[in-house]
């Protein structure tokens, strides 16, 4: 998948995500392994890997959607809280955009968008609508604002969750596998919002299959395995020179395709 142009405007700054010596499990299943990873203010880390490497759990565990057993994860320099309401403000801080849209189906596009920014940050309806229209218009769907996510197609759909995630001025952006649900051609559209985020300077964590988003877009790669990060490199050395075995191997199968 070739995505248009690279990432210009930013600058890459001081740490915002830090997590160090995170471990999880799943019952017997040792899932995130000793992870340590420090995400930079306007940096894109871009995460690859084989299914069930722990790549969705590691992107969750970092706005508490799952728990850790072990080590610590910190957002501009505070811990993750456990619960309550200092947990849903730390929410607020992260946006998510998932591999399923999530969208209320009972509200229109513009209603998905304005209710955070409304009921979390308390902003007035008037405003929260303003900015909403002005995001909406920015991903392509501004004509859409009074229809239901039933009535969009998959692509679009998915564009209205990045601007329903931007509605709530994240800190960062995380995202899992969040064009995986989507047919080939509506995936183009997404990834090209992604790569303007990039260029406009926004933390991202994103977990995908699309090397070319990797290869365009990316900062760093991290490439996990068995739930551990086996390499990390940029997208230049990592594409071209990968140094771990099971790093060449999978490459190897995924290019070949």
């Amino acid at each position: 998948m070739a995505v248009s142009g690279a990432t210009s405007e930013r600058t890459v700054g001081t740490s915002l995500v830090v997590l160090d010596g995170v471990n999880k499990w799943f019952g017997e299943l040792h899932v995130l392994k000793d992870i340590n990873l420090t995400v930079a203010r306007g940096e894109v880390v871009v995460v690859i890997g084989p299914s069930g490497s722990g790549k969705s759990t590691l992107c969750r565990a970092i706005n508490r959607l799952e728990t850790v057993d072990q080590g610590t994860i910190s957002l501009d320099g505070l811990p993750l809280p456990q619960e309550g309401k200092a947990l849903a403000n730390l929410r607020a801080e992260v946006g998510m955009v998932f591999q399923s849209f999530n969208l209320f189906a009972h509200k229109t596009i513009l209603e998905n968008v304005t209710l955070g920014p409304v009921k979390v940050r308390g902003v007035k309806p008037a405003e929260a609508e303003a900015r909403a229209r002005e995001l909406l218009d920015r991903v392509g769907v501004g004509q859409q604002a009074g229809k239901y996510p039933a009535q969009l197609s998959g692509g679009q759909q998915q564009r209205v969750a990045i601007a329903r995630a931007l509605a709530m001025e994240p800190k960062v952006m995380l995202f899992d596998e969040p064009t995986s649900a989507l047919d080939p051609e509506m995936i183009a559209e997404v990834l090209d919002v992604m790569v303007d985020l990039a260029r406009r300077g926004m933390t991202m964590v994103v977990v995908t299959h699309e090397m070319g988003f990797a290869r365009t877009a990316a900062d760093r790669v991290l490439f996990m395995s068995d739930g551990a990060i086996v390499e990390e490199n940029t997208p230049e050395e990592f594409f071209t020179n990968p140094r771990s075995e099971r790093a060449k191997d999978f490459l190897g199968k995924i290019l070949r395709h």
